[in-house]
C-alpha cells in the first residue's frame, strides 16, 4: 500500500528567496524520509501552485494526500485558505483524499532554532551582552494568533532570563522599532530580536530593517530549513496520515 504524498504548504511570496527556502526544508525532509513522496506547494505568489501539485500527484496515481500547512500560528490562511484550496481540489478529483494535518505552528522546540540563529547574528555584529529581547512575527488581524507569539515570547525571555516582548511586521502593534525604542526608553542598550519567520521575505526584511533602525544591536535569520523544522514537518505529516486510515 502506497502512502500517503506529503504536501508542504507554504504561503508564498514574491521574494525567490522564500520558496528557495521552502524547496530547501522539503528536500531536508526528503533525506528524513526518502520513502515518501513530498512536494512543495504554494497558496500563492509562488510556484507551484497547490492545485498543480495535486493534479501532479494525481497522474502519478496518488490517492490520499497528507497536506502540512507551513504557517506558524492558526490565522487566516490556516482557518480559511488551506481549507479551500483542499475543498476545492477534492472537488476536481472525485475519490482523491486530501488531509490537512496540524500547522507546524510555535513548538517551543523553535526556541532553539531561533538561539542558534540568533548566536550566529550576535558573533557576526561581535555583540556580547544582551539586556533585553524582542521576538518578530509576521503578525495577524487574528488577536488569537497575536497572543501565541506573546506567550512564545515570555517562554524565551524566561529561558534567558530577560525582558522579553513580541513585536510584528504587520497587522497588529508594537512594530520591531517600537519595541527596540521602548526598552532604549527604559535604559537598555543590548537588544537583539529573533526573527519568528519561517523564510526571508518583505515582512522579515522591513522588520529587520525597523529594529536595526531604532538601535538594535542584532537581528537573526529566519528559522529556515533546519532539521528540527523538517522533523516537525514529519511529525505532522505521520498525525495526518493515520488520520487517513479507515476505523
Amino acid at each position: 500500500m502506497t502512502a500517503p504524498a506529503l504536501v508542504a504548504l507554504a504561503h508564498g511570496s514574491r521574494d525567490p528567496r522564500s520558496a528557495a527556502t521552502i524547496q530547501t526544508l522539503c528536500t531536508e525532509v526528503r533525506t528524513m524520509r526518502p520513502d515518501l513522496r513530498i512536494e512543495p506547494a504554494f497558496l500563492e505568489l509562488s510556484k507551484p501552485s497547490f492545485s498543480t501539485v495535486v493534479d501532479k500527484l494525481v497522474r502519478a496515481g496518488y490517492e490520499e494526500i497528507v497536506v502540512v500547512p507551513l504557517l506558524l500560528t492558526e490565522a487566516y490562511h490556516a482557518k480559511v485558505d488551506v481549507p479551500a484550496a483542499i475543498a476545492e481540489a477534492e472537488s476536481r478529483h472525485p475519490g482523491l483524499k486530501v488531509r490537512a494535518s496540524q500547522i507546524l505552528g510555535l513548538e517551543t522546540m523553535f526556541l532553539e532554532v531561533l538561539d542558534r540563529r540568533l548566536r550566529t547574528a550576535l558573533k557576526e555584529a561581535r555583540v556580547r551582552e544582551l539586556d533585553a529581547l524582542v521576538l518578530a512575527a509576521a503578525g495577524s488581524s487574528d488577536a488569537l494568533a497575536n497572543q501565541a507569539v506573546g506567550r512564545l515570547a515570555r517562554l524565551w525571555g524566561t529561558r534567558h532570563h530577560l525582558p522579553t516582548v513580541a513585536a510584528f511586521a504587520s497587522a497588529a502593534p508594537p512594530a520591531t522599532g517600537e519595541a527596540v525604542r521602548q526598552f532604549r526608553a527604559e535604559g537598555r542598550r543590548h537588544i537583539a530580536v529573533g526573527s519568528m519567520f519561517l523564510a526571508p521575505g518583505r515582512l522579515p526584511d522591513r522588520a529587520a530593517e525597523l529594529a536595526l533602525e531604532a538601535g538594535a544591536v542584532a537581528v537573526s535569520a529566519p528559522l529556515g530549513a533546519d532539521p528540527e523544522i523538517a522533523r516537525t514537518v514529519l511529525a505532522r505529516y505521520a498525525v495526518g496520515a493515520v488520520e487517513l486510515v479507515p476505523v
